[in-house]
């Protein structure tokens, strides 16, 4: 989800507090030059007057006992650690210290000491340390529509909730996502549905059918702001088919999913899936989904994120005579946390094909990238 430096644990050891002479040294060299022009070679001239004095000048951080600190400090060439994140949120906490992403105040802001392009330049040389460049950058890692997924590997744990527009049904699905590896992700899901279903058993809660993912990543590009992925799912018939919780059988789906970064903070995602049941009760099916979104700030260009966002979903059973069904989703997406790795997002599936049929859906989740620190971190 997008955006926000990693864990507290692992933000301190990235940040933490320079050294107070080793901060006037940086602002002193700055100050003698603030329109010494950007070059290659800036970003690591930077780095050694302004950083390496803590983190080292390899970027694996010097030892406690020649700092003090009593955090470790981070290694940057640890790629796991650092390409997750958006540039802009290590551009987010290089100007404007820890505090603007709830972390501790102790990590200075240099906004007023470094020019943006220094900055930048900066930042820059710190990607620099991880030598993979088989890790994809968090740049990548664009907002989490409704029923689109994400391309991207990610760490996150999710409360999805579904009510039927006369309100006579609720879902709520837990979903649990960790990465492994350079481009991998498992997905563990479960459904709970609270419905009336009239006389005689009224108001009933029953589990749906858990379902189980993989993802990975075929292709990437910062350059190109482009990312390529492949996935597979099978959800298994768990739950209280009786009670129209769940199915009766097994489906398998493969699934292609594709991000696309555009201008303007704006991004495109687009999902392919086959879905092919195990039995002879429900069809195979193709899917299409696609989501638009843009993201603005609030409070300045490191502030809260508000992304809206329109999701179009079609299906199509295999099955001969049977119609496609289409949805539109407009929903809107909020950054809660000052890190941004507690989000919610409203909206509603409203049908366009079929419409005698079937109604409208409230969608409402609550996202926490846990990776980024707890719960209870970075307000």
């Amino acid at each position: 989800m997008p955006t926000s430096i990693p864990s507290l644990r692992r933000l301190r050891r990235a940040l933490a507090p320079t050294l107070a002479p080793a901060m006037l040294l940086c602002s002193a060299a700055v100050d003698a030059q603030p329109n010494a022009p950007v070059t290659t070679a800036m970003g690591a001239e930077l780095y050694e007057t302004a950083c390496a004095t803590c983190h080292g000048s390899d970027g694996r951080g010097r030892s406690q006992s020649l700092v003090g600190f009593e955090t470790p400090l981070p290694d940057f060439t640890d790629c796991d650690f650092a390409t997750r994140e958006p540039d802009l949120d290590w551009l987010a906490i290089i100007h404007e210290g820890g505090r603007v992403r709830g972390f501790e105040r102790t990590m200075p802001a240099f906004g007023e000491a470094l020019s943006d392009e220094q900055i930048e330049s900066l930042v820059r040389h710190l990607r620099g340390f991880c030598r993979n460049p088989d890790w994809p950058r968090g740049d990548l890692n664009l907002p989490l529509a409704f029923f689109t997924e994400k391309a991207y590997p990610e760490d996150e744990a999710l409360v999805e909730t579904t009510v039927a527009e006369n309100g006579d049904a609720w879902t709520h699905t837990f979903i649990w996502e960790q990465r492994f590896g350079r481009r991998n992700q498992m997905e563990l899901s479960l459904p709970i549905t609270r419905a009336d279903l009239g006389a005689p058993d009224g108001w009933t809660t029953g589990t749906g059918d858990v379902a189980i993912a993989v993802k990975h990543i075929l292709k990437h590009s910062f350059e190109r702001g482009s990312i390529l992925s492949i996935g597979g799912e099978v959800s298994l018939p768990t739950g209280d088919e009786d009670k129209g919780f769940g199915s009766a059988e097994s489906v398998f789906e493969a699934h292609v999913l594709y991000g696309k970064v555009l201008g303007a903070d704006s991004f495109l995602q687009l999902q392919g899936i086959v879905e092919m049941p195990t039995g002879a009760g429900l069809d195979n099916e193709l899917v299409t989904r696609a989501a638009l979104g843009k993201t603005w700030t609030a409070g300045g260009p490191f502030g809260r994120a508000w992304t809206p966002m329109i999701e179009v979903l079609g299906a199509r059973p295999l099955a001969s005579g049977a119609e496609s069904e289409w949805d539109v989703v407009p929903q809107f997406q909020v950054s809660l946390s000052k890190r941004q790795h507690i989000l919610a997002n409203f909206g509603v599936r409203i049908p366009t094909t079929q419409t005698d049929e079937r109604d409208a859906e409230f969608v409402i989740y609550l996202l926490w990238d846990w990776y980024d620190g707890g719960v209870l971190e970075g307000w």
